[in-house]
């Protein structure tokens, strides 16, 4: 029901007063140095008052968003779709661990919807039983795949296809039309970047193929072949399809089609700001928090590395707010 979102949308509206603007990006740019950074963000808001890491910072900052979420509904099966990827990177992760037997060590993203103790039990009993059934057939797949061929890419690649079948079959099921978009967009921009990375590393039609997830807006097929052949096919196949703009990016730069990438996706969920009766300002407001989160990553790694203003003002993303 529309009246069930009332009261959540209105503390997101309130939320949204926190998120950073533009004139903060700014702020965060003329600091002196990356500790400067770091205080500045302390002194909006961020972290807890005794994390200073950058990276601590950022994953405290994930948390917060998601307990947040958690406040206002106890059915997070709508951000399925953005739990999906951390719930399949960790359980990669798992599957290479317990396949070489070694303790993996900062590798798992914390916020997944399926724990990390439950996918070790899993994987290390062979007990598939124990994950979703969305997770349940790759993971097998997968784990037979490395114990038989130690081939960690082969393994990450079926990994990945699962994991966008299941953001397709999620926006697929949804009633609400910005999850469905996003489904599209996300699958069709992740299908892209395979097939850009494969392309460069030389990967075979078999191979490409077991990454490729399909989508509506993009024929797996001739994306497939493209990518199969050349940097230049790829851009002619994309040339006649939604994307064309991405593939004048990538002719630009890989930083320049990420940066199309996020603003693309901002602008898909700009609109919500306007919607006071579903999940969707929910949605995007997660969606904006990670946009702000990443374009922090962004700055703070660029003032580690002392780089040169202009060239992180060319990564900056666009803003939800």
């Amino acid at each position: 029901m529309a009246d069930d979102y009332i009261y959540a949308v209105a503390r997101v509206r309130c939320k949204e007063l926190e998120l950073l603007s533009s004139q903060d990006i700014d702020q965060l740019m003329a600091s002196l140095d990356y500790d400067s950074c770091i205080k500045l963000l302390q002194d909006k808001g961020w972290g807890d008052g005794n994390v200073s890491g950058g990276e601590k910072l950022l994953s405290l900052e994930n948390e917060k968003t998601w307990s947040f979420i958690r406040e206002l509904t106890t059915d997070l099966s709508a951000f399925d779709i953005l739990l999906l990827p951390i719930d399949f990177n960790n359980l990669k992760a798992v599957i290479k661990s317990v396949a070489t037997d070694t303790e993996p060590q900062d590798v798992f993203v914390s916020g997944g919807a399926v724990p990390v103790d439950t996918m070790q039990k899993a994987i290390r009993e062979k007990d598939y039983g124990l994950l979703p059934d969305n997770m349940r057939q790759a993971a097998e797949t997968a784990h037979v795949t490395m114990l038989q061929t130690n081939d960690g890419q082969l393994c990450d690649a079926l990994l990945d296809r699962a994991c966008l079948y299941g953001i397709m079959e999620c926006g697929d099921k949804s009633e609400n039309e910005l999850l469905k978009d996003y489904a599209e967009l996300s699958v069709a921009i992740a299908d892209i970047k395979i097939a850009v990375r494969s392309c460069k590393t030389h990967k075979n039609l078999a191979f490409i193929g077991s990454s490729i997830a399909p989508c509506r807006t993009l024929d797996a097929g001739r994306l497939i072949k493209a990518a199969s052949q050349s940097l230049e096919e790829l851009f002619v196949y994309l040339s006649v399809t939604p994307y064309a703009a991405a593939a004048e990016m990538l002719k630009q730069s890989y930083s320049a089609f990420e940066k199309w990438c996020d603003d693309k996706i901002m602008s898909l969920i700009k609109d919500q700001k306007r919607n006071p009766f579903s999940i969707g300002p929910l949605f995007a407001y997660v969606l904006g928090r990670q946009n702000e989160i990443k374009m922090v990553r962004i700055i703070l790694s660029s003032k580690l590395n002392q780089l040169d203003d202009r060239v992180i003002r060319e990564r900056l993303r666009d803003m939800y707010v």
